[in-house]
């Protein structure tokens, strides 16, 4: 299983959790959701379920769900600001499709 996180995208999720201390890391998943099938999700990880895996990536300890580590293997985490907008951005190899409003994605 492999996923990398840019300097970048690394930097915002060590000043979430900088405010949150007490989270047991970064959750990263895949869920159905879309007009393309599944949707990525970011958040902070409160406790780690008997379905995770944890990975320390780039000195953060990112949490996945079982169901999404195939979703997921190889994608690389950035975070870009544009103008006054600034999210994470997805580089999944497993891609194969999106939706036009790029909110969701199809995997082959």
């Amino acid at each position: 299983m492999t996923i990398r996180i840019t300097a970048a995208a690394r930097e915002r999720m060590h000043e979430f959790l900088a405010k949150q201390p007490g989270a047991a890391g970064v959750r990263f998943g895949a869920h159905p959701s879309g007009c393309s099938g599944y949707t990525y999700s970011v958040d902070l990880a409160d406790k780690i379920g008997a379905n995770d895996r944890v990975f320390e990536v780039s000195g953060v300890h990112l949490v996945v769900d079982a169901e999404s580590l195939p979703l997921l293997d190889g994608t690389e985490i950035d975070f870009r600001r544009e103008g006054i907008n600034a999210a994470f951005v997805f580089d999944n190899p497993n891609v194969t499709g999106a939706c036009g409003c790029g909110e969701s994605f199809t995997v082959g």
